[in-house]
């Protein structure tokens, strides 16, 4: 496990796949980390063996990366520069980007912020929500921070809070994360984000908003359904991988 650092952070990353091709970085969701977004389901070695650098990192709360409790570092475009920092860190001037869910998010704020540093993006899990929202959040951070799974009661909190049990997460971190790494774009603010963009989300998935309602905002940007899946499954679908393959293939 290797380190870098940005705003004082210390966050854990990986570099993986052929280190002379073009470089896919990629950001996982909320509650979650590199391993479980993108190891265990396959993405890191799914895109090594299509010839790509693949990079990911542990945002600030997750996995082995710092875990500040002040909801203040989690602003999108504080976690943001987390994404450039890497790229510099490693020496890449240049790299795909490959968000999902709150990764998504991430990904959008940090291609406005350094637009020269992205050439193609890809937002998995999230559609026209990163415009409206996804919904109320607050039951989820309540639920992070109850005594136990069994004392929550809202279904979106206990299928948050049994994850991040799951994943051994430090909940008062992700509670504070939640608070604040929502933040929405505007339709203007998503309509300057010029590079070519996949945008996929599940057929199933009742939190994400609709990719082809989001694409429709965008200036070169093309919406995939991955059929069946809801938020939690359709990242590692067989199909998705296959699009982004052939997506991040074409430049």
């Amino acid at each position: 496990m290797n380190h870098f650092t940005s705003d004082g952070l210390e966050l854990a990353f990986i570099d993986e796949g052929n280190p002379d091709g073009r470089s896919v970085l990629l950001m996982h969701g909320f509650a979650s980390s590199m391993r479980v977004n993108w190891i265990d389901t396959g993405w890191v070695s799914t895109l090594g063996d299509a010839g790509f650098r693949v990079v990911a990192f542990d945002h600030r709360a997750h996995g082995n990366s710092a875990k500040p409790t002040d909801p203040d570092a989690y602003r999108p475009a504080r976690m943001a520069g987390d994404a450039v920092a890497l790229l510099d860190h490693l020496g890449i001037a240049r790299s795909a980007v490959f968000g999902y869910s709150m990764g998504a998010r991430v990904a959008a704020f940090a291609a406005l912020a350094a637009p020269e540093r992205f050439s193609r993006i890809v937002f998995g899990g999230l559609g026209m929500g990163l415009v409206t929202g996804v919904g109320n959040w607050d039951t989820i951070a309540d639920a992070l921070l109850a005594p136990s799974l069994d004392d929550v009661t809202d279904e979106r909190g206990r299928m948050f809070r049994a994850f991040a049990d799951r994943t051994k997460s430090d909940r008062v971190a992700l509670a504070a994360c939640i608070s604040t790494a929502r933040e929405e774009l505007t339709p203007a603010d998503v309509g300057r984000i010029r590079q070519p963009t996949l945008i996929g989300v599940g057929t199933r998935d009742d939190l994400a908003g609709s990719a082809a309602e989001l694409a429709a905002l965008m200036p070169d940007a093309r919406a995939f359904d991955i059929a069946g899946r809801d938020h939690m499954l359709a990242v590692g679908d067989r199909t998705f991988k296959q699009a982004v393959v052939s997506f991040l293939s074409e430049g």
